[in-house]
């Protein structure tokens, strides 16, 4: 029983993802109709705007989800907003039971739609496959908590942590495996953040390439010296880039917290090692995912992964938590997410 429910749910995640990149500033959700053994109805979130993952899955099931089990991946809404809520269709439909994935994650709803449906007789069972559920929506949960983006820092470096040569020359470090995963970030992003440098140097796009029509992200530069008539030289034609000058943390949570009013709930930063290192130092980062050639550059006046000030001891290193490590092509992919408590 426990084997089918999981596989149940995780077809509910491969549903959601479905829409990578495309609900912002909504959740990812994902939801299966399951009748005596069978899958009679799929269904998920496609557009923020658009009908919820619940309502998409009924409507597949048709009289199917009368007594029927409905595995969701997270919590369904209680409340109005661009759409009704999903526990009073659930109601409607007849389901006999509710299988959900993650709580929701608003301090107001949270548990209010389980409350909901076990009043109307439904059964209700919580927290499968929690951990990949949360993961789903890790952007959605920060930003609806704290109303601030979350940050992924995405870093390519050689083997002895080199990110470009004393010029600045860094094109390619990486092969065309990883270089589509970060596109695969990149539509992830409400918004991207690179450093003055880096786009003094590369002239970076910061685009969703090969998808067209999708929606592009917003263009940040950290830079306390470039003017935005300034960047317009640097940046591709159409690029319409915005500036941040922050300096510490209080600083830098403020434009944290400017751009999470802005409905930025996701935010990439790919700049060279000072903005990592300012941006780690501040405290904003919430995930790292460094993106590793088997390469040796060499040369002490190559340009390292993470700039800022000289540490004195080991102590002061950032250690991570939650580490997964894989392969893309030749390249090694490690994610993890820092501990600031070290």
């Amino acid at each position: 029983m426990q084997d089918k429910t999981s596989g149940y749910m995780k077809e509910a995640i491969a549903l959601a993802e479905k829409a990578w990149g495309m609900t912002s500033p909504n959740p990812l959700v994902g939801a299966v109709i399951v009748k005596d053994g069978k899958i009679t109805g799929r269904g998920f979130h496609e557009q923020a705007g658009k009908p919820h993952a619940e309502v998409n899955a009924l409507a597949d099931a048709g009289k199917s989800a009368q007594k029927a089990d409905l595995y969701v991946t997270l919590e369904p809404c209680s409340t109005y907003g661009r759409t009704p809520p999903c526990t009073e269709a659930v109601i409607r439909a007849g389901i006999g039971r509710v299988f959900i994935g993650s709580l929701d994650p608003n301090p107001a709803h949270a548990g209010r739609g389980v409350d909901i449906l076990r009043n109307a007789g439904i059964e209700v069972f919580t927290e499968i496959e929690k951990a990949a559920c949360d993961t789903l929506n890790e952007a959605f949960f920060k930003w609806i908590t704290v109303k601030m983006p979350f940050v992924i820092l995405k870093m390519a470096m050689t083997l002895d942590g080199k990110i470009a040569t004393k010029d600045g020359l860094s094109k390619w470090i990486t092969g065309p495996a990883a270089r589509q995963r970060v596109q695969r970030l990149r539509q992830w992003a409400d918004a991207i953040l690179v450093g003055g440098n880096t786009a003094r140097n590369d002239h970076p796009s910061l685009t969703v390439r090969d998808i067209p029509g999708w929606r592009q992200p917003r263009r940040l530069v950290a830079s306390k010296t470039l003017t935005p008539e300034a960047l317009k030289s640097l940046l591709p034609d159409g690029v319409t880039p915005e500036i941040i000058r922050a300096d510490d943390g209080g600083e830098w949570r403020s434009e944290m917290l400017r751009l999470g009013a802005e409905n930025v709930t996701a935010l990439l930063i790919e700049g060279g090692g000072e903005l990592a290192a300012a941006a780690l130092n501040a405290g904003i980062v919430d995930k790292v995912e460094f993106h590793i050639a088997p390469k040796i550059l060499g040369g002490r006046d190559s340009r390292p992964v993470i700039g800022g000030a000289n540490p004195l001891t080991l102590a002061e290193a950032l250690a991570l938590k939650n580490i997964s490590v894989e392969r893309a092509g030749e390249d090694i992919i490690v994610v993890g997410y820092p501990d600031y408590s070290t």
